[in-house]
């Protein structure tokens, strides 16, 4: 059944008339023939991206996270998990994300945490269409100039 406007009752008046359709379900949305799920690893990605993609965050992952990280990242074949330093809960409407970086020296933290949480949120909600309801995040550490040699896992060589 479709609504049609009938010039004859007055213009803008709807009436009822059947039309037929020639296939079952031709008229209804496509949100409502299927489920689409999206797992925590999808959100967890996203959040991820999202996160490195502002100035003045380090890295993601607690301290211990961020070792087996960089341990990984040196073995042959071994890639860096986009997903590190990130937690989701995910359900049929609603996501909540926590974070764990390290920040920048010198950056605003307050400041910075407010555009990881607006760039989450936006990225998620545009990607998944879920509702993210919260973003907690943990900065674990400040990452110091004078600490990339630390970081890189290499020392300095006595002969140049």
């Amino acid at each position: 059944m479709s609504d049609t406007i009938n010039p004859a009752a007055g213009g803008g008046e709807l009436a009822s008339s059947p039309t037929p359709t020639g296939q079952a379900g031709a008229g209804t949305a496509p949100q409502s023939r299927g489920r689409t799920t999206i797992s925590d690893s999808v959100v967890e990605k996203i959040v991820g991206m999202a996160t490195r993609e502002i100035p003045g965050i380090h890295s993601l992952g607690a301290g211990m996270a961020r070792t087996i990280g960089a341990v990984k990242d040196m073995v042959p074949g071994g890639r860096s998990s986009v997903s590190r330093g990130v937690k989701v809960e995910v359900g049929e409407r609603q996501t909540a994300v926590d974070l764990d970086v390290v920040v920048e020296y010198g950056v605003a933290i307050v400041d910075l945490a407010g555009e990881v949480r607006r760039n989450v949120i936006s990225a998620v909600e545009r990607m998944t269409g879920l509702e993210v309801v919260e973003v907690n995040i943990t900065v674990d550490d400040v990452h110091l100039p004078d600490e990339e040699d630390e970081d890189e896992g290499t020392e300095p060589t006595r002969v140049q």
